[in-house]
């Protein structure tokens, strides 16, 4: 999802989840927007996906396109040292809301 296709999208619904993921070992940030039907679309730029260097980033970029909540998740390190795949909304207690 461009950023035009996200600003166009938040205009005309109200129910969807965005979530901002921080990998683990990374200060990189990506956004997902989770729609109504469960479809994720990460946010690109180019057709390439959008990686932010820190919340900051993130806070202004989503803030132009309207959004004003999202949440934080973060890869479990102990998923990746086992060799099992990270799970960025299991469980939803691991996601922390982000206001801005």
């Amino acid at each position: 999802m461009e950023f035009h296709d996200l600003e166009a999208f938040v205009a005309h619904h109200d129910n969807y989840e965005i979530r901002v993921i921080g990998h683990a070992g990374s200060r990189f940030y990506q956004v997902e927007l989770e729609d109504i039907e469960g479809r994720r679309h990460m946010l690109m730029r180019r057709g390439k996906p959008v990686l932010f260097r820190s919340l900051d980033d993130v806070y202004l970029e989503l803030k132009r396109a309207g959004i004003h909540r999202a949440y934080l998740v973060q890869q479990v390190p102990h998923d990746e040292v086992i060799g099992r795949e990270a799970h960025y909304q299991d469980p939803l207690t691991s996601r922390m809301p982000l206001v801005f």
